[in-house]
């Protein structure tokens, strides 16, 4: 780079690749210890579920407790980070991450893990957000792709490596699941050095007014739905007192939600103005649905390796590869070629066909499916999820004012995590549902009772006799299928949403000139 190039980027506060690729050093470690988060536990949740003596909705709350409270957080980051000092707010959330997983590793119970993962997901929800705002405040949206390359990339390794160490780890005898809490302290603690020594950021302060209440009030009535769809037809009737009081609920609280947004709240955790721009609108809509495909349906993958083929941990994480071999290409691929032309839709509608045909054809798997065939479905889906999740992301960031970014970036992210917990919850109560029918059924059929608390459970596969297991496998296998059959049609309407996304090229400048300001931490 010329001495020129240089001077030039000095005045304009903007930093060289070169100190960029430092940063984002820190930045990569960040982002890889939230992925990790969630995906080195993804194959030890049925050995967990099985020692601390869980349920089917126990196995989908250790997840969708971390969705949630990771959804409640990001807009909340987003905003202080157009306030504060943004690489204090990115180590603080690495310290919430640690402080979650120690409580993780420890827990006696299932109650116990699922509020140590709520409060993981606070840390996880600021990694997630921040990473984007601080990449989207150092680099021109023309280049971003370069960068959101790495994200992709970073992602992909994490979403790899992840399952494959929790495997290992579960297996390991004198290891087992509760190593799997404590691999990504180390990560966090290394992530939180680099960004001391190398992220400088110039920062554009605004006063602004962070709305608790209205993110508490939608995450609160967005869970209390969520726990309605969870228990009802197990816990409780669909049509008992019970499920009726928590619907009204979550409708009240979803309703003052809205009052506050519209009429109290300064600056509303959703900013109603950005959905004045058809593409903050589409691009919205479409996060919410991707998120609801794509959590709800994939979460469930590692236990249909498990339960319904036999498989180890270890052996359902080599799985993986398949579908994150695709996201890792194409979120490379495709974040060059943005950069090259600065146009982008043609990734979003090509990466969700792959998506809606990926979703399809995983619907036909079953207990007895050929590996490979799964296999080759995965990457299909995996190459759709690579072209379009960081590319609604940009579409909506392009559009944003510079002092907005951070809170345009947490909302996209903030529906997206709000559609994956709805999916995650919805999807897996249809699963307990089905296994259940399908498992006493097929009991019924060999001639063995079942009361109704024995279908709900996730068994031990190796201590059931043959043809029970058998029974398992099956139950498991062929509702996992209808799983994606569900998630399919959210994936066509996010498509159609995709469609009518009007292009912008995207811009070559940040737009703004900073003003130093000390920093909160040396």
């Amino acid at each position: 780079m010329s001495d020129s190039t240089t001077s030039t980027l000095e005045q304009s506060g903007q930093m060289s690749h070169r100190e960029i690729l430092e940063a984002m050093r820190g930045l990569l470690l960040a982002m890889f210890v939230a992925m990790l988060s969630s995906t080195v536990v993804s194959n030890a949740l049925p050995r967990i579920v099985t020692d601390l003596h869980g349920s089917q909705s126990g196995y989908t709350w250790v997840v969708v407790a971390t969705l949630l409270t990771m959804t409640a957080s990001t807009p909340i980051w987003g905003k202080l980070a157009d306030q504060f000092n943004k690489k204090v707010l990115v180590q603080s959330a690495l310290i919430i991450y640690v402080i979650g997983s120690l409580i993780a590793a420890l827990a006696p119970s299932m109650g116990v893990l699922i509020g140590a993962r709520a409060f993981q997901g606070l840390g996880v929800g600021g990694l997630t957000a921040l990473v984007q705002v601080v990449i989207a405040s150092m680099v021109p949206p023309r280049e971003r792709g370069r960068y959101s390359g790495y994200i992709g990339a970073t992602f992909a390794i994490a979403t790899v490596s992840g399952p494959l160490i929790g495997g290992v780890l579960v297996d390991v005898p004198g290891l087992g699941w509760r190593s799997t809490f404590y691999v990504g302290i180390p990560i966090a603690a290394l992530a939180f050095v680099v960004l001391q020594k190398t992220l400088h950021l110039p920062v554009v302060r605004r006063e602004v007014s962070i709305d608790y209440l209205g993110a508490g009030l939608i995450v609160g009535g967005v869970s209390t739905l969520l726990i309605w769809v969870s228990l009802a037809g197990n816990e409780f009737g669909w049509g008992s007192a019970t499920s009726l009081g928590l619907v009204a609920l979550g409708l009240a609280v979803l309703a003052s939600a809205v009052y506050v947004e519209l009429k109290v709240a300064k600056e509303p955790v959703i900013p109603i103005q950005m959905f004045a721009d058809r593409t903050n609108v589409l691009a919205t809509v479409a996060s919410v649905l991707v998120g609801l495909a794509m959590f709800g349906s994939t979460v469930y993958l590692s236990q249909y390796f498990q339960v319904a083929r036999g498989m180890s941990p270890t052996h359902a994480g080599l799985m993986s590869i398949a579908m994150v071999g695709g996201l890792l290409v194409s979120s490379i691929v495709s974040g060059r070629v943005i950069t090259a032309t600065g146009r982008w839709k043609r990734f979003l509608v090509g990466g969700m066909v792959l998506v809606v045909v990926g979703l399809l054809l995983l619907s036909f798997i079953d207990d007895t499916t050929p590996l490979a065939v799964v296999g080759a479905y995965m990457v299909v889906l995996g190459v759709g999820l690579g072209a379009t999740m960081q590319n609604l992301v940009l579409a909506v960031q392009n559009n944003a004012a510079p002092e907005d970014i951070g809170t345009a970036s947490a909302v996209v992210t903030f529906f997206r995590s709000m559609g994956g917990s709805i999916g995650v919850s919805a999807l897996g109560a249809l699963l307990s549902a089905q296994v259940a029918d399908k498992v006493s059924s097929g009991l019924a059929a060999i001639g063995v009772p079942t009361g109704g608390h024995q279908s709900h459970e996730i068994p031990d596969l190796d201590a059931l006799p043959a043809p029970v297991r058998a029974v398992f496998e099956h139950a498991f296998g062929s509702a996992t299928g209808e799983l994606f059959l569900v998630a399919t049609p959210f994936a066509v309407l996010a498509l159609v949403a995709v469609l009518f996304i009007r292009e912008v090229p995207l811009r070559t400048t940040l737009g703004t000139e900073p003003v130093e300001e000390p920093e909160l931490m040396g």
